[in-house]
């Protein structure tokens, strides 16, 4: 068993789309319509073409339990997933250069180090880094 594809809850498909390429440089892979304006979009990390895939899921516009838990998480600090990247702090300084907003900056904890920002789609996401 393993981990083919996970999902984060977006109210916005296109803007989150957006997002995640110019900002994050994900990759599109998939883009394919479902009805009632929805999509069947899939990202990939441009370092692991081959990993796991990251759907834009639109679920908090059609179940509410889905808007209600997201927004739950937000209001928190939670994040609702994390990506690991080499270097926190290149990537805190890169995103804040493209208008990324953080909620917490660069912070060390244990043997790693993270940053959480907003994916303007509804979630916190956490940057995190192995020391």
């Amino acid at each position: 068993m393993k981990i083919t594809l996970i999902s984060i809850p977006v109210r916005d498909q296109e803007k989150a789309m957006r997002f995640y390429t110019e900002k994050l440089g994900f990759i599109k892979k998939k883009d394919e319509p479902l009805g009632g304006g929805n999509r069947w979009l899939i990202l990939v990390s441009k370092d692991w073409v081959d990993g796991p895939e990251l759907l834009l899921e639109p679920a908090p516009n059609h179940f509410e339990p889905s808007k209600v838990y997201q927004d739950a998480l937000m209001e928190a600090g939670i994040p609702w997933t994390q990506f690991d990247v080499e270097n926190v702090d290149s990537e805190y300084e890169r995103l804040t250069e493209l208008g990324v907003e953080f909620s917490v900056k660069p912070t060390e904890a244990g043997n790693v180090k993270y940053a959480i920002f907003n994916d303007t789609c509804g979630n916190n996401i956490q940057l995190v880094q192995e020391l």
